[in-house]
């Protein structure tokens, strides 16, 4: 069984979004037109979208996966998705803990949308995760049974960086150990980290430590190890599953936009360095699909 953790559904909301940042309200901003600026695939409807990502998963042996509505206010896009095929997806939604109305989107996502996991990005859009605004996210998961996903540490945009558009996040409010400090309080609320915590690996370490309910996703190249100079992909493996265990590691591709679609080169890496570093196969197994199954059944 392999499952990924950590796909983008890039809807034509998503490239409307980035088309209306780049050039105002200019009628001819369509999300085909940015697409095209870019170099990927217009996206269709989500139904079109969803039936492709459908066909990726089975061309690559895939059984299930995680959809990310990759914009706040996408959430109804990856809704349809999940809807479609909800034996094949989860439904992941960006949410802006800062907006005013976060609180009633995160309870509609959860709710009438039926999606599974709240994505939040402090550093992007400048917010503390020790914020009580985010504890009253973090209520209404455990009210619906969700999961969050908090990314921390470095993190860059592509399409943002492609089209020149600024992002400039701050980067001091994707600290783990202070979402260590809200996740403790909601031991029955998942939290997802993705890329080991994206360059904070010790702290996210520590956070994880120090609150069982938080887990990693190992998407990406985690290009992030950069920073810390003769850290190698198969030592951050290697200490995640000494301090955390295999339970609380989640495959992930972070795969995106078409035509590259599924990036089987990311499962390729990872499976080889978990081979290299003797890792059992019970462990193997847990990465690459139970833990996933674990934090979100089917239903």
């Amino acid at each position: 069984m392999l499952h990924d953790s950590h796909c983008h559904f890039l809807s034509s909301r998503f490239f409307e979004a980035l088309g209306r940042e780049k050039y105002g309200a200019e009628a001819g901003a369509t999300a085909d037109r940015i697409a095209g600026e870019l170099g990927w695939d217009p996206p269709g409807t989500p139904d079109a979208l969803a039936d492709r990502w459908v066909a990726e998963l089975d061309r690559h042996h895939l059984s299930r996966g995680s959809l990310i509505a990759s914009v706040p206010g996408d959430e109804e896009s990856v809704g349809v998705a999940a809807r479609r095929h909800p034996d094949r997806f989860v439904g992941f939604f960006v949410l802006n803990a800062a907006a005013p109305d976060a609180v009633e989107r995160a309870a509609r996502a959860y709710g009438e949308l039926g999606l599974r996991c709240m994505c939040l990005f402090p550093a992007l859009h400048r917010y503390r995760l020790d914020d009580e605004r985010v504890a009253k996210l973090f209520d209404v998961a455990a009210a619906h049974g969700g999961a969050v996903f908090v990314h921390c540490g470095f993190f860059s945009l592509e399409a943002r960086v492609r089209l020149g558009l600024r992002t400039a996040p701050d980067l001091r409010l994707g600290d783990p150990l202070a979402l260590a400090t809200i996740a403790a309080r909601y031991p029955t609320v998942p939290v997802i980290v993705p890329h080991f915590g994206g360059g904070f690996f010790r702290e996210a370490l520590m956070a994880a430590e120090a609150c069982p309910s938080m887990l990693f996703d190992t998407s990406s190249s985690n290009s992030w190890i950069k920073y810390t100079p003769g850290l190698t992909l198969a030592d951050v493996f290697k200490q995640a599953l000494a301090i955390v265990g295999p339970s609380r590691l989640m495959f992930g591709s972070d795969s995106s936009f078409f035509p590259r679609g599924w990036r089987r080169v990311i499962h390729g890496a990872q499976r080889a360095i978990l081979e290299e570093i003797g890792a059992e196969p019970a462990t193997v197994d847990q990465i690459f699909s139970g833990n996933f199954d674990r934090v979100f059944p089917l239903r």
